[in-house]
């Protein structure tokens, strides 16, 4: 996490520096949406991380690791793969449920078969924007070509981390 955040720090460094050289007038404009961008996310991001240590708090640890946990299996990557589908919400509710849930005891696949189909199938943001917009045959094609993304994407992260 740390090897993250010291990366996002050179890379806005090194943009800030550039511009500064080569495009003086544009940090006005860029600070401005900045602010823009953190008034909203300073209201959520704290409430996020509180419920996070809430619900982290309140799960049943040894629950979670019985039906998510490593040794879950393929039934635990197949349940975080339907659970990730119906999981609500961007990612200022996600990630601090997904915290939670690993703090619970969550398997790594089985986290990552739980955001991959966040990521991948998103309910909600199918019925509210994809079906409406693309139509049914189109959503129907699209998931059935995906279904498979985040058990692969388990499994992968499974032998990558030496429990296959």
């Amino acid at each position: 996490m740390l090897a993250a955040a010291i990366t996002v720090w050179v890379i806005t460094i090194a943009i800030v520096a550039y511009a500064a050289k080569f495009k003086p007038a544009a940090h006005r404009p860029a600070l401005i949406s900045t602010l823009d961008f953190i008034k909203p996310m300073a209201a959520r991001l704290p409430l996020a991380i509180l419920a996070a240590g809430f619900l982290g708090a309140i799960l049943p640890r040894d629950f979670v690791a019985l039906i998510l946990g490593q040794d879950s299996g393929f039934a635990g990557i197949a349940l975080a793969t339907v659970l990730g589908g119906l999981l609500p919400g961007g990612p200022m509710v996600t990630f601090p449920v997904v915290i939670s849930v690993i703090q619970a005891g969550a398997g790594t696949a089985q986290t990552i078969a739980l955001l991959t189909a966040w990521s991948v199938y998103a309910f909600h943001r199918i019925l509210a924007f994809e079906w409406p917009m693309l139509g049914w045959r189109f959503v129907l094609f699209r998931m059935l070509i995906s279904i498979a993304l985040p058990p692969i994407a388990a499994l992968l992260a499974a032998i990558w981390a030496g429990h296959i």
